[in-house]
């Protein structure tokens, strides 16, 4: 097992590191921007270690600060969490040259997996069913019209390079891909720091289905069932639950061993998520593979009873998965909301400040990953997560049941959040009957919400 693992990441994810760590007996470092010196997780640390200024392009994000942290700090390895630099080859395979193990994927797997053509081809070669689409990179906006042409519109317009729902178009017609091309590449380049576009076809009103991997490093592979992740706003998650509500068990079935089928197919290791789309057809398609632990990864350690980080650090120091496929059995039902610091009177416009104070929900079946206190205050720099409410009940019923008063209970004074809006969907009809798709949010939202 290792010695001390440098964490390195923020916020909620960063906390519940530490807390795996110490139920493991590894010592923990936390690496910290300046804004967030006084954060839950530097205080809960056994160690913390400051890696630049507040701009994350100068801490979180600067590969020569965080491996020199980790030097430094005589950790062997490193847990980078969700966002910033989870998701990159690069630091990956600096981590290896230095001799510190990265906790996640090999940097080549992670590499392949972060070009979603060559994601789609590499799953496409394993069997699994993808969405019609270009084969690669979209030259010009001739080959785009031709590609359109032949898959039929509607299309999905997508950055290369994107990824958390972000850098995505829906495009209608040949004119709207007439105008919307170089608008698209400009902004993927911005955003992403590369302007290539890829296509897809557009599956009306599916669902987002994913399913959760462990892989350990002698070929065992393992499912732990879906997660359903429909509810989302322009793209960006807001609520998950798991099990999916209203999929045969069959198909449920099906999902889950495409999934493994993949995860072995490409050699993966550690924990990863693979995402589908689900038509209301019944079909589903391969969309992408994140190559992390997940924000929502909460909902499926409450119905399976397995510690997924935990499961990472131990599958990085070379330990075998002692669990089967067998062995993985779902038991109720849990539903998370992310809480966020925007304001939904507001156009969701993001809130920064001072958590005057902090009240979370308890009582039966709620749990809260979150990194507030009472005098916190939510610097204006970083992802507007402020943390993770989780009920879980023996039937979905009770999970939204409780789910509502747990978001009733809770109280965050010092900065507006997303809970009036959870409410607001946990007591729409179509969603308490399961019946959300990918778009629910936005169509309602246009409907008069």
């Amino acid at each position: 097992m290792f010695k001390k693992i440098l964490i390195a990441n923020r916020g909620e994810i960063a906390l519940r590191v530490v807390r795996a760590c110490r139920d493991l007996g590894i010592p923990s470092v936390v690496a910290y921007s300046e804004a967030d010196r006084d954060s839950l997780a530097v205080r809960l640390a056994d160690e913390a270690i400051c890696v630049g200024p507040a701009q994350s392009a100068k801490s979180y994000l600067h590969t020569p600060s965080i491996i020199s942290a980790a030097l430094i700090t005589g950790a062997d390895a490193l847990h980078p969490g969700y966002g910033f630099l989870s998701e990159n080859p690069y630091v990956a395979e600096i981590c290896e040259r230095v001799g510190i193990t990265f906790i996640g994927p090999s940097p080549t797997v992670m590499e392949k997996m972060s070009e979603k053509t060559v994601a789609r081809k590499m799953m496409q070669d394993a069997g699994l069913p993808i969405t019609p689409g270009s084969e690669g990179a979209l030259p010009n906006l001739d080959v785009a019209k031709r590609v359109a042409s032949q898959i039929g519109y509607p299309v999905m317009l997508k950055a290369l390079a994107g990824g958390g729902g972000r850098g995505i178009r829906i495009i209608e017609s040949e004119s709207d891909l007439e105008r919307v091309f170089p608008l698209a590449r400009a902004e993927a380049d911005k955003a992403f720091s590369s302007g290539e576009l890829y296509l897809e076809k557009y599956i009306p009103n599916p669902r987002h289905i994913e399913i959760q991997i462990l892989a350990d490093n002698y070929g065992n592979v393992i499912h732990l069932g879906e997660r359903d992740c429909s509810i989302q706003r322009r793209y960006q998650k807001i609520m998950e639950e798991a099990p999916a509500p209203n999929l045969t068990e069959a198909l449920r079935a099906k999902i889950g061993a495409a999934a493994v089928i993949g995860a072995k197919a490409i050699g993966y290791t550690n924990a990863g998520t693979i995402e589908f789309l689900l038509a209301n057809t019944g079909e589903f398609y391969f969309m992408e593979m994140n190559t992390r632990i997940q924000v929502e990864h909460g909902v499926t350690e409450e119905v399976t009873g397995i510690d997924l980080v935990k499961w990472q650090i131990r599958i990085a120091a070379g330990e075998r998965l002692t669990l089967s496929q067998k062995d993985i059995k779902i038991q109720g039902y849990a539903i998370e909301c992310r809480v966020n610091a925007e304001d939904p009177a507001n156009n969701f416009r993001p809130d920064a400040g001072t958590i005057s104070l902090f009240v979370p929900p308890g009582g039966p079946g709620i749990r809260v990953d979150s990194h507030l206190y009472s005098g916190y205050t939510a610097p204006a720099y970083y992802d507007s997560l402020l943390g993770k409410i989780i009920a879980k009940g023996s039937t979905r019923e009770e999970a939204l049941t409780r789910l509502e008063r747990a978001l009733h209970d809770t109280v965050i004074n010092g900065v507006k959040t997303t809970i009036p809006f959870q409410l607001k969907i946990l007591g729409d009809e179509e969603y308490r009957a399961g019946r959300a798709y990918l778009d629910f949010v936005d169509k309602k939202m246009s409907g008069g919400w």
